[in-house]
Protein backbone atom coordinates (compact mmCIF):
# COMPACT_ATOMS: atom_id res chain seq x y z
CA UNK A 1 0.00 0.00 0.00
CA UNK A 2 1.42 3.44 -0.83
CA UNK A 3 2.41 5.96 1.78
CA UNK A 4 -0.09 8.61 2.92
CA UNK A 5 0.64 12.01 1.44
CA UNK A 6 0.39 15.05 3.67
CA UNK A 7 -1.25 18.29 2.52
CA UNK A 8 1.53 20.63 1.40
CA UNK A 9 -0.36 23.72 2.65
CA UNK A 10 -0.63 22.21 6.12
CA UNK A 11 3.09 21.38 6.14
CA UNK A 12 3.86 25.07 5.66
CA UNK A 13 1.46 26.31 8.35
CA UNK A 14 1.71 23.90 11.26
CA UNK A 15 4.55 22.34 13.23
CA UNK A 16 4.94 20.10 16.25
CA UNK A 17 6.27 21.03 19.67
CA UNK A 18 8.72 18.78 21.48
CA UNK A 19 5.87 17.11 23.36
CA UNK A 20 3.86 16.42 20.21
CA UNK A 21 1.35 19.25 20.36
CA UNK A 22 0.62 21.30 17.25
CA UNK A 23 1.71 24.92 16.87
CA UNK A 24 0.18 27.57 14.63
CA UNK A 25 0.64 31.26 13.94
CA UNK A 26 -2.08 33.87 14.36
CA UNK A 27 -3.93 35.34 11.42
CA UNK A 28 -4.42 39.07 10.67
CA UNK A 29 -0.81 40.19 10.98
CA UNK A 30 0.10 40.66 7.33
CA UNK A 31 -1.34 44.02 6.28
CA UNK A 32 -3.54 46.96 7.40
CA UNK A 33 -1.47 47.17 10.58
CA UNK A 34 -1.87 50.93 11.12
CA UNK A 35 -5.32 50.62 12.69
CA UNK A 36 -4.33 47.78 15.01
CA UNK A 37 -2.98 48.58 18.44
CA UNK A 38 0.60 47.78 19.45
CA UNK A 39 -0.66 45.28 22.01
CA UNK A 40 -2.81 43.48 19.44
CA UNK A 41 0.02 43.29 16.89
CA UNK A 42 2.46 42.08 19.54
CA UNK A 43 0.12 39.31 20.68
CA UNK A 44 -0.54 38.24 17.10
CA UNK A 45 3.19 37.63 16.69
CA UNK A 46 3.32 34.74 19.17
CA UNK A 47 2.60 31.14 18.23
CA UNK A 48 -0.20 29.24 19.95
CA UNK A 49 -1.27 25.64 20.44
CA UNK A 50 -4.04 24.07 18.35
CA UNK A 51 -6.67 22.43 20.56
CA UNK A 52 -9.55 19.99 20.31
CA UNK A 53 -11.09 18.76 17.09
CA UNK A 54 -8.95 21.20 15.10
CA UNK A 55 -5.84 19.34 16.20
CA UNK A 56 -7.32 16.03 15.03
CA UNK A 57 -8.10 17.51 11.61
CA UNK A 58 -4.62 18.97 11.25
CA UNK A 59 -2.97 15.68 12.26
CA UNK A 60 -4.99 13.99 9.53
CA UNK A 61 -3.80 16.58 7.01
CA UNK A 62 -0.21 16.02 8.11
CA UNK A 63 -0.71 12.21 7.93
CA UNK A 64 0.62 11.71 11.49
Amino acid sequence: MPKMKSKSGAKKRFSFTGTGKLKRKHAYKSHILTKKSKKRKRNLGYVTIIEGADAANVREMLAK
